[in-house]
């Protein structure tokens, strides 16, 4: 008499397939999104990447990208992904693959495993200018601090150079809380940041504190008024009245009387400074208004620099 079949044992092997394929779908699922989003990170040479192709574990690999941007694949020969996204290399291999007719819907998946260069340099005007190492992507204000944040004398534009392509990122960095933790500007391993030096005007002669300030406000700008405010005002024996403003014109400089006196009695209203703009102050001595513009210029080149207004 024949043996009925045994169908539990049948079922057995279905559900194991099935959880089998389940399970390899959920990893390729897993490892996509991760790429996905990572996928502001470029790709460059030197960069070790892990390829994974569905359904197809021999077509998994381990290469590192060449020094001239290639991706040397067993399957394919070189595919040159330098400067993509990880996502946008795996669709690059799908469209090779279907080219050569290795397969007609392909599933590829791309993951950077390690940088080739892991550190970001972090140049200009912070406190601690150096290479700081960071393993995945932070923010602007992360690596800032890392550097120990800007100086008194920091312009908030920084300059940001992609590893890979040389693309040029500009970034504001807000005295605005909300501003500055705004995560849509993102720092890679390998990327160069630099801050710049702010502009500055100068306060000098008979004030509280003479000296150079720095335009380190949102909106990089300084009037006559605040910069006077930072030096500390006039003392009694200073000549506001006949205060000058001294401005660089090509090779030389244009001078200008202002009644400082007046602006703070609000006769005469505030003006915004330019970069490298002069006011001399006098002193109520009548010696003291003989020197010219080229001495004050001088005295302006060695003088401190101080953070100005800052909100």
């Amino acid at each position: 008499m024949p043996t009925a079949p045994n169908l539990g044992n049948a079922w057995e092997v279905v559900v194991k397939h099935l959880r089998l394929i389940l399970s390899s779908l959920f990893l390729f699922t897993m490892v996509s999104a991760i790429a996905q989003t990572t996928e502001s990170i470029l790709i460059g040479p030197g960069d070790m990447l892990h390829i994974l192709v569905f359904d197809t574990p021999e077509l998994e690999q381990h290469a590192r990208v060449t020094d001239d941007g290639n991706l040397p694949l067993i399957f394919l020969g070189n595919v040159h992904v330098a400067g993509l996204t990880p996502e946008a290399a795996a669709r690059l291999i799908e469209t090779d693959l279907i080219q050569k007719q290795y397969m007609k819907h392909p599933q590829v998946s791309v993951s950077i495993e390690s940088f080739a260069t892991q550190g970001v340099l972090v140049s200009g005007q912070v406190a601690h200018p150096g290479s700081y190492q960071i393993e995945t992507s932070r923010t602007v204000l992360d690596v800032l601090s890392l550097a120990g944040g800007l100086n008194d004398v920091a312009d908030r534009h920084v300059t940001i150079e992609r590893h890979g392509t040389g693309e040029r990122v500009q970034y504001f960095l807000s005295n605005n809380p909300e501003e500055a933790f705004d995560h849509s500007v993102l720092i890679h391993p390998g990327d160069k940041v630099l801050v710049p030096r702010a502009p500055v005007a100068y306060m000098l002669g008979d004030v509280g504190r003479p000296g150079g300030y720095a335009f380190t406000n949102n909106n990089s700008q300084l009037t006559a008024l605040q910069m006077l405010a930072l030096a500390g005002g006039t003392p009694p024996t200073a000549n506001p009245g006949s205060a000058r403003l001294i401005r660089r014109n090509g090779d030389g400089f244009t001078e200008k009387q202002i009644q400082l006196s007046d602006m703070q009695k609000g006769k005469v209203a505030d003006f915004v400074l330019q970069p490298d703009d002069m006011i001399y102050v006098p002193y109520s001595y009548i010696k003291n208004l003989a020197v010219n513009a080229a001495q004050i210029a001088s005295a302006a080149g060695s003088a401190a620099v101080y953070a100005g207004v800052v909100h």
